[in-house]
Formats: C-alpha cells, structure tokens, sequence
C-alpha cells in the first residue's frame, strides 16, 4: 500500500538523537528534501499508528494528535490520534478510506519501534513503506512512502511486556521532535486542496452492462 513512486532521499535511513537541540531541526531539513522532491502536487497525508493503551507504542497517536492541532487539513491530512487511533484491528481499514480519499496521495508513516540499546531515543527517517508491527511478529499492511519511527525501548525479548514498561516522559520528547520537525517541513510548503471525491469517483470505470441490468431488476441502482 503506497509503496509506488519512491525515489532514493539523501542520506537515508538518517538518525539523530531526540534529545539533541537540534533534532528538530535537522530531522526537518532531512524531511524538506524528501517531501520537495517526491510529493509534488499530491496531497499530504500523516498515518500516526499506534495505541494509547501501551505506552511505548502510543507515539504515534502523540505525534497524530499534536499535528492535528497545528496543521490545516489543506496542509496535510493526519490519520491515528489519542481519540482515534489507527492500530494493528483498524490499518487495513484506513489505508482503504485514504485511498478512496485521495487521488495519489504521497504518505508518511510514523510508529514506534524497538531496538538496541545503544540505539533508544533516536528518530529515525527512511525512505520506502514502513511496516508495523514487525518488532512483535505481527504481519499487517506496508504503508508510507517514506516513514518515521521512534526507538523507543530495548527489543528482543518480551516485546509487549517492554513497550507497555516504556517511560512515558521518553515517548513524549520523542513526539514533540517528530511533530515539530512536520509541523516545520509541511509549513514551507503551499497549501494544497483536498481531492474532489466526487470527481475522483467519477473517474472509476462503470459497471458492466449485465451488472446494471441485474441491479435495474431487484431496485439496487435507485
């Protein structure tokens, strides 16, 4: 899912500490690039995944929440916030909504994810579908065109005993970084209109001839 059109970005997989002051920063510029050269016209959309019910794995909808207060939906559109969070029960779901959504959209895919230890609290940016849930051996759909990720604890052992055992403090700094360094990069760009639905829907093929006829017979095309 959303995994076409991705050329190379300079300098990925790129990581930078979250507690450096200049993390934001410079995980923006890397972002600017990114976005400048692959986006295009295409409509922005932001896939926060994750749960607020393991506080390891709630980054995502952190970072989705904090975008949804700062960013017009001419900006970008944010899928997975604190209220309404996109996880393992409901992705398949919201990767169909987007695409009926938005004609091309150009995607970026933000979740937590374990690592070593020398490796917690780096952000991490990558080109290519992120896919969730491969850190607890789950198999769930590829998204992103490019994507984010948190290192937010020890993995290899006992993955959802660790991401529920997180600290809460680690996950928020985190969220800040990443959501400034959106908020910073979708800021430099103009704002673009959301895809007519209606048009976009108007574009799929109709259906086959027998198919109207049989609809036409029991009431279904009224």
């Amino acid at each position: 899912m959303f995994k076409q059109n991705v050329s190379r970005i300079a300098e990925t997989p790129y990581k930078v500490d979250h507690t450096s002051a200049e993390a934001a920063k410079s995980l923006a510029e890397r972002l600017i690039n990114a976005v400048h050269q692959q986006s295009g016209e295409r409509h922005v959309v932001i896939v926060c995944i994750g749960t607020d019910r393991s506080t390891g794995d709630a980054l995502g909808p952190l970072v989705g929440s904090k975008l949804s207060g700062r960013l017009a939906t001419e900006r970008a559109a944010v899928y997975g916030t604190l209220d309404a969070p996109v996880h393992a029960v409901n992705l398949k779901d919201t990767i169909q909504e987007i695409e009926m959504k938005y004609r091309n959209p150009y995607v970026i895919a933000v979740d937590a994810c374990l690592g070593q230890l020398s490796s917690v609290g780096m952000v991490t940016l990558a080109q290519g579908p992120l896919k969730p849930g491969a850190g607890v051996n789950k198999v769930l759909p590829e998204v992103g065109h490019i994507h984010i990720t948190g290192i937010v604890n020890v993995g290899g052992f006992m993955e959802y005993f660790v991401l529920q055992n997180t600290r809460l403090s680690v996950v928020m700094k985190m969220a800040d970084c990443i959501a400034d360094a959106l908020t910073e990069t979708l800021c430099q760009f103009p704002a673009r209109p959301l895809a007519d639905l209606a048009a976009l829907q108007s574009q799929q093929p109709s259906k086959h001839p027998l198919v109207n006829r049989l609809n036409n017979l029991f009431g279904l095309n009224r």
